[in-house]
């Protein structure tokens, strides 16, 4: 057991005043900490508005240019280097399918494509609904082990769709 030293002096339960701080510190300083109000409503619905319009703008593109006609659109970076199916090829004319009402062609050219779209809408109306409301997160948020889940299927979407079991994957 170790005791104090005898010339320690003895602390009293009061605390002594702080010094006085320098003149330029207190206005570098906040008095309170910034308020955390949402954005002014245009200005958080300015991109979940601006999205669709561009997502518009390049599907109404795919519509009117036919992708089954070579020449115009690049080909697949993956396709040409390796000669396998990426997990996107098809995806350009199997939204033109859809926006032809043909959805069995578009499953046909790439069912993730055609299964993503209906995602991909609720995921924007989310967004949307989130910019309304002035809510700055998703109030929950997506597991990791999903997100590793659509991943794995990706992949394995892209693996299937080369082997002779799973050609029917691939774009005719």
């Amino acid at each position: 057991m170790s005791a104090l030293p005898v010339s320690a002096p003895a602390r009293s339960g009061r605390r002594r005043p702080p010094a006085a701080l320098p003149a330029a510190l207190p206005a570098a300083l906040p008095a309170r900490p910034p308020s955390r109000l949402p954005a002014p409503l245009p200005g958080r619905l300015l991109a979940p508005l601006l999205a669709p319009l561009l997502v518009s703008a390049a599907t109404l593109v795919v519509a009117t240019v036919d992708p089954e006609h070579p020449g115009h659109y690049p080909t697949c970076p993956f396709l040409a280097l390796t000669g396998w199916w990426c997990p996107g090829c098809g995806s350009l004319r199997a939204v033109h399918a859809l926006t032809q009402g043909d959805v069995a062609t578009a499953i046909d050219r790439n069912v993730l494509t055609v299964l993503a779209v209906p995602a991909l809408i609720v995921a924007w109306a989310a967004w949307l609904r989130r910019s309304i409301t002035g809510r700055t997160r998703p109030p929950r948020a997506i597991p990791p082990a999903a997100i590793w889940a659509l991943l794995a299927l990706v992949v394995a979407f892209g693996v299937v769709r080369n082997l002779p079991a799973g050609s029917w994957f691939a774009p005719s």
